[in-house]
């Protein structure tokens, strides 16, 4: 997953650095989730106001998303 880095300090590259994150950690159950970035409009406000977007994703994937959190929660 190749995303251009716009901010190297504060809320947005940790925003950033958590989408990486969790994009990491669901490729390790097989879930890629195409659309997961920091949301675009996220860079237009100052101060930002960070957001993730989780996106879309079609029915199969969905379904191992379902099912991994299943198996992650008590």
């Amino acid at each position: 997953m190749a995303r251009e880095r716009r901010a190297t300090t504060g809320p947005m590259a940790e925003a950033e650095a958590v989408c990486e994150e969790l994009a990491a950690a669901l490729r390790r159950t097989g879930i890629v989730l195409p659309s997961l970035t920091v949301d675009a409009l996220t860079y237009g406000y100052e101060p930002p106001r960070v957001l993730v977007e989780l996106g879309r994703c079609n029915v199969e994937t969905t379904r191992k998303l379902i099912a991994v959190l299943k198996t992650a929660a008590p």
